[in-house]
């Protein structure tokens, strides 16, 4: 990290003089070059930091969907990509890995002045992470081994890895880089070639990455970018019959949709990741109860609650729950919520004034229904004209509340008491959702029997957030199925095939 961050602003004038300087990149990225849609069509993509038109973006259309599924249909077959030796493909990744992060600077300001999150998240964890993973991908790929089965002297049976061909990708507005990262470093090492639909919230880096990917030296064709909305450019390249695989992270009822596109037309493999309303539970034995506390709070407040893993829900035992929440709250009066382009900022703007709107009816739902708002609870600094939340502490919360079943997708707590590990159980697997859980405590036999007990695709204990490339991130029940990261994601890029040569004849 620190060969990237070396020559990077650490003042707000600093980076306010990068902002200035930055182009906007607008277009669609098919078959190697940023062209306009057909249509001439284009959306407005506004800052969530001040509401500020940053630029015009191409609003692709059925054309242009086909156009750039028949560019990496085109690359995929011809094997430009998909069929040279998997060193080439290594290199070429770590050069694309390289360009992120000599572009650190660029890239982190078009990710902030898009989704509105603090500066100095966007180079540590959107930039960085992103070009971690893509060299984490990278160096797998001339490590990926096939099979030979014990069969007998005559015959030979193997089983190989094959790329499933043309990927269609579909990423959120939340960590719009970091989460294209996570798709395309599996799906270009095993020798896919990608179609990438990014929120129409957050299309800037997407179209970024795509040309920094052809500098590197990814072929034409392989890497192409739709800007677009939901329903009309996601849902034509969902149900584009010469798509093989989608890869979507974003809301249930999104992901429903992408489950019903594939099936409409034809059969196409699906990943989904589709968010979460993770507990995050502190027993009464919790072996440091400021060090909990402090994990609750980040585990909410980071990226403005943004986050598919956020801890929104605190499950707290009675006996401790006055002291943990006090100090919860303690540290959320603290946070600096600030200008995202402000090193000095912790919390930053929400995506837009939609979802402003959205999170604040959740607020107005539990105090309706008799929960307390200990802090927080309002829109700030909207004079700005963008969209800022004050961190949210919400007491008196019961299991059947919208705001405790449901993801509010902002810097909002909801704090519900709960008698013992047992209880505790109970209502953290009381939810549609499964991606992620914690639990504090020092008996380590607590920890085992609740991990093993806790319907999430990842447990904490004693920690929140805690994450590596070289881990599966994804979910159980209506979080989805699939995972990213880790070699374990190259399984849904990949098919088996089984190879059967009989020498008796």
């Amino acid at each position: 990290m620190s060969s990237m961050t070396l020559d990077l602003p650490n003042s707000y004038t600093g980076w306010m003089e990068i902002a200035g300087g930055t182009t906007m990149p607008c277009d669609a990225f098919v078959d190697g070059s940023q062209v306009p849609a057909s249509s001439g069509a284009t959306f407005e993509d506004r800052s969530a930091r001040d509401g500020s038109v940053l630029a015009n973006v191409a609003f692709c259309n059925e054309v242009d969907v086909n156009r750039a599924v028949a560019a990496a249909r085109t690359a995929f077959e011809d094997g430009r990509w998909s069929r040279v030796h998997p060193r080439h493909r290594k290199k070429v990744l770590l050069a694309f890995a390289r360009l992120i992060r000599e572009n650190a600077a660029e890239l982190a300001v078009l990710e902030t002045l898009d989704v509105g999150k603090p500066i100095t998240e966007a180079v540590k964890v959107d930039v960085g992470g992103a070009a971690m993973c893509i060299e984490y991908f990278a160096e797998a790929a001339d490590k990926l081994m096939g099979e030979v089965a014990p069969m007998g002297a005559e015959i030979l049976a193997t089983v190989t890895r094959e790329p499933v061909g043309v990927v269609g990708c579909v990423v959120p507005w939340n960590y719009p880089m970091l989460i294209t990262s996570w798709k395309l470093g599996p799906a270009l090492v095993t020798g896919n070639s990608v179609v990438l639909k990014p929120a129409e919230q957050s299309p800037l880096t997407a179209i970024r990455l795509a040309e920094l990917a052809t500098q590197a030296g990814l072929p034409d064709g392989v890497l192409n970018v739709i800007p677009g909305d939901g329903p009309t450019t996601g849902r034509l390249l969902g149900l584009h019959p010469d798509v093989d695989k989608l890869a979507f992270t974003g809301s249930t009822e999104v992901g429903r949709l992408f489950l019903s596109y594939a099936g409409q037309s034809n059969m196409k493999m699906v990943s989904l990741e589709c968010g979460g309303k993770s507990p995050h539970i502190v027993l009464a034995d919790a072996p440091d109860l400021q060090v909990a506390a402090d994990a609750v709070a980040w585990g909410i407040f980071y990226n403005q609650g943004e986050s598919c893993s956020a801890g929104s829900r605190l499950l707290v035992d009675r006996s401790v729950k006055d002291e943990v929440v006090a100090r919860v709250v303690a540290l959320a009066r603290t946070l600096v919520v600030g200008d995202p382009l402000d090193p000095a900022t912790q919390v930053g703007a929400v995506i837009d004034g939609v979802q402003q709107g959205r999170i604040l009816s959740y607020i107005d739902g539990a105090t309706a229904a008799g929960a307390e708002v200990l802090i927080g609870g309002s829109a700030l600094r909207q004079e700005t004209g963008g969209n800022y939340m004050a961190p949210t502490v919400v007491d008196s919360v019961t299991p059947s509340m919208a705001i405790a079943r449901e993801e509010v997708f902002g810097p909002v707590l909801a704090v519900l008491d709960v008698d013992g590990p047992d209880e505790a159980l109970t209502v953290a697997n009381d939810t549609m959702y499964g991606l992620a859980a914690a639990v504090w405590t020092r008996d380590i036999s607590t920890a085992h029997r609740m991990a093993s007990r806790l319907k999430a695709g990842t447990v904490w204990v004693n920690t929140y957030d805690a994450t590596d490339v070289a881990l599966p991130f994804g979910g159980f029940k209506q979080s989805g199925f699939g995972r990213d990261k880790s070699l374990h994601a190259i399984d849904g890029y990949t098919q088996l095939k089984t190879t059967w040569v009989d020498f008796s004849r």
